[in-house]
């Protein structure tokens, strides 16, 4: 069952095919139908919808106005079909969800696994992205919500979970410093790093040790790849500053080891979970959500 009337379906394909001829071929009603509703649609509304062209129809400001708002009306009743399916058990939602690199390994997708084999009508939208397009896309309602790493004050933003993610030196297993509790920056001066680069979330933490503890004579390596840093660590090339969240995949299958830095330098990563205030979230955003929330307080303890 569609709300929209049969106007606004030929009046559709008619601005996005720009010809009576095109939109009644896919339609598979008559031209002059079609010119007959839009005709009588400009005469109630006593303005006209469309140039007409020797080579076709256009717009005009008003046609464009009222196109945007069908579209816009169509995909609020597409919400709308949601939130009546889950009050019937879930059968048709869908999620959006937008989040850093650091995550497409390891328990999200787990996470996801799981919510779908619980939820087999569930389907997702899942976008790779940086913490800056992150933002944007929560505070735009262009997805259900955000993960992303240290959010700035922002009024399109509402946070509702986070976590801190201590910054801390990663090594191969069975490395010398591997069995400390914590490390002093000065710790790794006599060890070859590889260190974080732009545009990686922890280059910033690192750069601040770096210079603090003025260690940058140090022979290194330079990269900003996560996963080739993390590989160049498990194959003996150096240790390297790296965040908890940036190697959690292989500390669960140990194939690296991880020591947290100590003192008010090493100032930890925040990961949040971000929305846009006041969005009608649907109900399978909600358990969503509410699952990651969970992973999330598991990461802080």
């Amino acid at each position: 069952m569609s709300p929209f009337s049969r106007f606004s379906q030929y009046f559709t394909e008619v601005a996005r095919t720009g010809s009576l001829r095109k939109a009644a071929e896919v339609l598979h009603v008559s031209a002059s139908a079609i010119n007959r509703q839009i005709l009588q649609a400009e005469q109630t509304l006593e303005t006209p919808l469309f140039e007409r062209l020797p080579t076709g129809l256009k717009l005009t400001s008003a046609g464009e106005i009222l196109f945007d708002d069908i579209r816009r009306w169509r995909k609020e009743f597409s919400r709308t079909r949601e939130r009546f399916d889950e009050i019937q058990g879930l059968r048709r939602g869908h999620v959006t969800i937008s989040m850093i690199a650091a995550l497409s390994e390891g328990m999200v997708a787990e996470l996801i696994a799981e919510v779908g084999a619980e939820h087999p009508y569930l389907t997702f939208d899942i976008r790779i992205e940086d913490s800056r397009n992150i933002s944007e896309q929560v505070s735009s309602a262009e997805v259900d919500f955000g993960l992303l790493l240290d959010p700035v004050e922002h009024t399109g933003l509402e946070v509702r979970a986070f976590a801190e993610l201590p910054i801390g030196i990663a090594m191969p297993v069975g490395h010398e410093l591997s069995q400390q509790e914590s490390l002093s920056f000065s710790d790794i001066a006599s060890y070859r790093q590889i260190i974080p680069s732009e545009p990686l979330m922890v280059n910033a933490r690192a750069k601040m040790l770096y210079n603090r503890y003025q260690l940058l004579e140090t022979p290194s390596i330079v990269c900003n790849d996560v996963r080739m840093m993390r590989e160049l660590i498990r194959k003996g090339a150096g240790v390297g500053v790296l965040s908890l969240l940036d190697v959690l995949p292989d500390l669960q299958e140990k194939r690296l080891a991880f020591v947290p830095l100590q003192g008010r330098k090493a100032k930890p990563l925040t990961l949040a979970l971000c929305v846009a205030p006041r969005r009608q979230l649907s109900r399978a955003a909600q358990i969503v959500i509410q699952k990651v929330i969970v992973l999330m307080e598991r990461l802080s303890q």
